[in-house]
């Protein structure tokens, strides 16, 4: 296994201890390139697909540990597209 399978496969599990950097590598190993919101954009993250959906979030603040429901979210929208 390379460090990506691994990576997916700790994300598939949905600790509570995922980070915010781990998700966008999780991302662009699916294609997934992060767009800021602009000067107003604030925490908001765009994740743009050439073939699939765009997945919005935020990316937290203070700490970089996400949500479950945010990782939730993300596997669902993966499993929806037919990615996962």
């Amino acid at each position: 296994m390379n460090r990506r399978s691994k990576l997916v496969d700790r994300f598939r599990a949905c600790p509570k201890d995922f980070t915010w950097k781990e998700l966008v590598k999780v991302l662009e190993g699916f294609g997934y390139t992060e767009v800021t919101g602009g000067k107003t954009g604030g925490s908001r993250r765009r994740f743009i697909h050439p073939d699939a959906a765009s997945l919005s979030l935020h990316k937290p603040h203070p700490g970089t540990i996400l949500k479950l429901y945010a990782l939730e979210a993300v596997l669902q929208h993966l499993k929806d597209e037919g990615l996962l």
